[in-house]
């Protein structure tokens, strides 16, 4: 199973994928939720993203040098004023595959499934809060949001096939991005997910 997370559309930064040193260093409730919030934000202070995320500035400082650490986060020094240390994302995205850690220890992976399932929580937030807010946007972008499911009958291989597919009808809207001036154009989120479910 390969998971791609927080593709954004700066295709000019490479998309990194996890191995074992660095799932250690971002397997964490917190350090993904930084590194997200600066994926989608861009650059912030320790201090911002503590507000931004209800931490304190001492717990996101800590996490921040441990991203560091392992390479997915940077200084932003364009943007500090005196003492105060910027950061900002170094990558456009991340993918784990599953098939990477089949013969790794108990301990990566456990990591992975706190990974796995902070992007699942993750995913879950993001819906939440929609739900919560639409009636702030404006009735073209709540009727262009969606929230289905459907249920299908496939073999392994077609399941990949249509994963594929999905994944490059994504990224053939990325090529057609607006301009951030475009008028009523706006960041989306868009989920994916495909798993077999049991049955009688």
């Amino acid at each position: 199973m390969a998971i791609f997370v927080h593709m954004t559309e700066h295709e000019e930064r490479p998309r990194r994928r996890l191995d074992a040193r660095s799932l250690r260093g971002l397997a964490h409730p917190l350090r993904m939720q930084l590194l997200e919030a600066l994926r989608h934000n861009g650059p912030a202070t320790a201090s911002q993203l503590g507000e931004r995320l209800g931490e304190s500035s001492g717990a996101t400082s800590y996490h921040l040098r441990q991203l560091a650490a392992h390479g997915f986060v940077e200084d932003a020094p364009e943007h500090g004023k005196g003492r105060e240390r910027w950061w900002r994302a170094v990558d456009q995205g991340i993918v784990l595959d599953t098939d990477d850690f089949k013969s790794a220890g108990p301990e990566v992976r456990g990591l992975a499934e706190v990974f796995l399932h902070e992007v699942a929580n993750t995913h879950a937030r993001k819906l939440s809060t929609w739900l919560s807010t639409r009636d702030r946007w404006s009735e073209g972008w709540t009727r262009a949001s969606d929230m289905s499911d459907a249920t299908l009958r496939l073999t392994p291989e077609l399941a990949d096939e249509l994963i594929q597919k999905m994944h490059a009808l994504i990224d053939d809207y990325r090529d057609r991005v607006p301009d951030k001036d475009t008028p009523d154009s706006e960041q989306v989120r868009i989920h994916t997910h495909l798993f077999p479910i049991e049955t009688d």
